[in-house]
C-alpha cells in the first residue's frame, strides 16, 4: 500500500518560514508526478505546486511564486514545500499528493486534485499576522 506522510506544520507569525515534507511509503517516488495542495476552512483544496514525474519540472500557482520552492529527493523518497514570507492567506491545511504515471511517462505533472491517486492526512499551517 502506498503511504504519503506531510510533517513540518505548525503556528508562525507572519514573515516567517515553514519546511513542508511528504514521505511516501509503498512505492518509490521515481516516475511519480507529486503536487502540495491546501484547504482553508469553508474552501476548496486548491493546487499549491508541483513537481513532475521525472523531477524535471516545477509549477506553482502564482500567488506563491518568489516565495514558496518546491523540490524533490529521490534518495529520501520525499518531496518537500520551503515557505518563505508567510502571509496569513497561507493559513491553510497542506496536503501532498502523488500519481505515478509510470516509467517512461516523460516529464508529467498535474495541478487538478482529481489527477491524483494518492493522498497524505495534512499538515496545519496557521499563520497569524
Amino acid at each position: 500500500q502506498v503511504q504519503l506522510v506531510e510533517s513540518g506544520g505548525g503556528l508562525v507569525q507572519a514573515g516567517d518560514s515553514l519546511r513542508l515534507s511528504c514521505t511516501v511509503s509503498g512505492r518509490s517516488i521515481s516516475d511519480t508526478a507529486m503536487g502540495w495542495f491546501r484547504q482553508a476552512p469553508g474552501k476548496d483544496r486548491d493546487f499549491v505546486a508541483a513537481v513532475s514525474s521525472n523531477g524535471a519540472e516545477v509549477r506553482y500557482i502564482d500567488v506563491v511564486k518568489g516565495r514558496f520552492t518546491v523540490s524533490r529527493d529521490s534518495a529520501r523518497n520525499a518531496m518537500f514545500l520551503q515557505m518563505n514570507s508567510l502571509k496569513p492567506e497561507d493559513t491553510a491545511v497542506y496536503y501532498c499528493a502523488a500519481f505515478p504515471v509510470g516509467y517512461g511517462g516523460g516529464s508529467a505533472f498535474y495541478t487538478r486534485r482529481n489527477d491524483y491517486t494518492y493522498w497524505g492526512q495534512g499538515t496545519q499551517v496557521t499563520v497569524s499576522s
